[in-house]
């Protein structure tokens, strides 16, 4: 998830939509794909995204939902999915899922109690999490749709924010805030929001600390990571300051007499992350609706006015992109 105190270190602006036509997004699948899923749940009887055979597929009406925004804009997004998972994060992991049985408890209590429907939808957007069904159909959905996707060898975000800096993509897309430090140029957030994104950039937010790259990411460590715990008091002012008086990571934990285990492996891990060069891929959609629709409606029993809308600002957006092009 990132450290959100990391807000108030970079630099952040508004990106109208209307100004990123023909750019690409390498977008961090599982974050994207998450937001539109619990968004699904929550505001869409469970009827709709559930097969005669229990089966729940609500991220394949968040899909189809979703997607019209980057191709009404001309934009391609490359949808890039998760790894492995690195052992250090093994703690944030645990701690979600134990944040999941929590919910899912008080889930079942709710509607054994007197809890009204809005309640109960709350709870259980809360409870979802990508299973084996929402990880292939979403692909599989992705490919109908002609939307390229890259696997990464290990954190998606850290692959798409690879991308931008070689230059394969324009921007990293993520709601989170560690393409940040794991040096992507430029990062898209608000891709599921309702108005515009707003774009992160890297070099202007090193020129207004006055850090290094590796100093902003020593300065994170300070504050706390999906890999560690910070060190208790210290936030983006305070690790600011304390790196431009000590130098780096190990000098102001000296200088405060504290430790953070692992420092040195958490630090590679935004400094040299685990990537792939091996990717490639076309940013001309050329999406098959007719067969994405039946592999939605059909297959997995989604009721065709529920996503009719989506489909139609898709067709109708890539039409009118090839034509803006041939003229």
């Amino acid at each position: 998830m990132g450290n959100a105190d990391l807000r108030q270190l970079a630099v952040i602006e508004e990106k109208p939509f209307a100004e990123l036509g023909g750019s690409v997004v390498a977008v961090d699948a599982h974050n994207w794909l998450y937001r539109y899923l619990t968004t699904t749940v929550r505001f869409t009887s469970s009827s709709v995204y559930t097969t005669a055979s229990g089966e729940e597929v609500a991220n394949l009406v968040g899909i189809v939902q979703g997607l019209p925004k980057f191709f009404e804009s001309d934009v391609t997004p490359v949808f890039v999915f998760d790894g492995g998972v690195t052992e250090l994060k093994d703690d944030e992991v645990e701690s979600r899922r134990e944040q999941r049985e929590r919910y899912e408890a008080e889930l079942e209590a709710a509607r054994e109690g007197e809890a009204d429907a809005a309640e109960i939808a709350t709870l259980d957007s809360r409870t979802q999490r990508l299973t084996a069904t929402i990880q292939e159909t979403t692909r599989d959905l992705l490919e109908l749709l002609d939307v390229p996707i890259v696997e990464a060898p290990a954190e998606g975000e850290a692959q798409a924010a690879h991308m931008a800096r070689r230059g394969d993509a324009d921007y990293a897309g993520s709601e989170d805030y560690d393409t940040l430090l794991l040096r992507a140029p430029y990062t898209l957030r608000g891709l599921t929001s309702k108005g515009d994104p707003e774009c992160m950039d890297f070099e202007r937010t090193l020129a207004e600390l006055g850090l290094t790259w590796e100093g902003l990411v020593d300065a994170a460590i300070l504050m706390g990571t999906d890999f560690n715990e910070g060190i208790d008091g210290i936030g983006p002012k305070t690790a600011v300051k304390l790196l431009k008086e000590h130098g780096d990571l190990w000098g102001a934990l000296e200088a405060r007499g504290d430790s953070i285990p692992h420092a040195d492996r958490i630090r590679e891990l935004f400094l040299d992350p685990t990537v792939t060069e091996e990717y490639d891929y076309d940013a001309e959609i050329d999406p098959d609706i007719e067969a994405a629709k039946r592999y939605v409606t059909d297959e997995w029993e989604i009721p065709a006015g529920e996503v009719e809308r989506g489909f139609e600002r898709i067709e109708s957006s890539v039409v009118q992109t090839g034509l803006d092009r041939w003229s």
